[in-house]
């Protein structure tokens, strides 16, 4: 488990009255959704996600963004709108991920928004490619009061880094991290906590230990390792699972058949305490959606409150607890796995 003690103080130190005993009633709620076996919602989301925008400057081969093949619209998130939502959910929610799909950097009204909420009391995160952290952005960055910045980086060299990164150089990445850190000591900011996300597959599984050196030599705050998720696993036709299986979501069969480790139990945390907010406004269950297929509202039509009770929501909860198996973005789902490895 990936702790830090920094890290950790700052989150707990968005926590109201309010945000506490959200949290309480939803936690309590889910609990006794297990126990009866049917759903009971009790207060609103703890951590929402917020895409920034669909667009992205790579093609990563597991990545709709990357691979342009959204059915929905796409497009970039509006700060009018944003604020407009913030302003109806900012008492109870505690964490805000800026990103879905697409990078972040690429809408440029990003770091604006990330203010917005910080000045909310907000604990803010985003994950970004670090294409685009010139110096000037990483100045911005670490102003904004972004609680937490992580970097995917996939690879040591070059050529293994763009064979899961296509499109992209692994020299912006080192730079644009180094700039962070480097305006972080000059403004005396303990934020935002940054990390290294090294994402294992196949291509890069020799390289666990050389991106240790890499993210002492560039000063990061942590390095975490992250298992890959494979849309089609039982033939995966990128060669992306790991052979080492400790670095994997799948393991194969007494008949040789690949298989999510994960079981499918009909109960789902996620659905619970988060939710997540297309860039025009679809709310969707979690980031297992990322073609936004199971629309459970529009905030452009109903309030965030309105929808986190409406119909749709209340089904959705019931054939979670019925019959999850059969739903088609729990399929692959990483609930109950341990996504994060060391």
């Amino acid at each position: 488990m990936y702790v830090n003690f920094n890290d950790s103080i700052n989150l707990l130190s968005k926590l109201s009255f309010r945000r506490l005993w959200n949290a309480s009633k939803v936690m309590m709620s889910y609990q006794l959704t297990r126990l009866l076996h049917k759903p009971i919602q009790w207060g609103y989301p703890v951590s929402i996600s917020f895409e920034p925008t669909t667009s992205c400057n790579l093609r990563c081969p597991e990545c709709p963004s990357g691979l342009r093949e959204f059915t929905r619209p796409t497009g970039m998130l509006q700060k009018d709108f944003f604020k407009e939502t913030i302003d109806d959910i900012y008492k109870e929610l505690l964490y805000l991920i800026f990103y879905f799909q697409g990078e972040p950097y690429l809408n440029p009204h990003f770091l604006e928004m990330v203010k917005y909420a910080h000045d909310k009391g907000i604990y803010t995160a985003t994950s970004t490619n670090a294409h685009y952290l010139t110096d000037e952005k990483a100045k911005k960055t670490v102003e904004s009061g972004l609680d937490r910045l992580i970097i995917s980086i996939d690879g040591t060299t070059q050529d293994v880094y763009q064979q899961y990164r296509r499109g992209g150089k692994l020299e912006k990445v080192i730079a644009g991290a180094r700039n962070i850190v480097k305006w972080k000591k000059e403004l005396k900011s303990k934020t935002p906590f940054v990390f290294f996300q090294f994402l294992v597959v196949k291509p890069n599984e020799h390289q666990v230990e050389e991106i240790k050196k890499l993210s002492k030599d560039v000063g990061v705050d942590q390095l975490r390792f992250k298992t890959a998720q494979v849309y089609d696993y039982e033939n995966d036709p990128n060669n992306l699972i790991p052979e080492n299986e400790k670095y994997s979501r799948y393991k194969k069969d007494k008949n040789g058949k690949i298989k999510i480790r994960s079981g499918q139990n009909n109960h789902c945390w996620k659905l619970w305490h988060a939710n997540v907010i297309t860039w025009d406004g679809m709310v969707v269950p979690c980031c297992f959606d990322k073609d936004a297929m199971h629309r459970l509202g529009n905030l452009k039509m109903q309030s965030f409150k309105e929808i986190w009770n409406n119909d749709n929501y209340k089904q959705f909860r019931r054939e979670i607890t019925t019959s999850r198996k059969n739903i088609d973005i729990c399929a692959n789902c990483s609930e109950g796995l341990h996504v994060w490895e060391k």
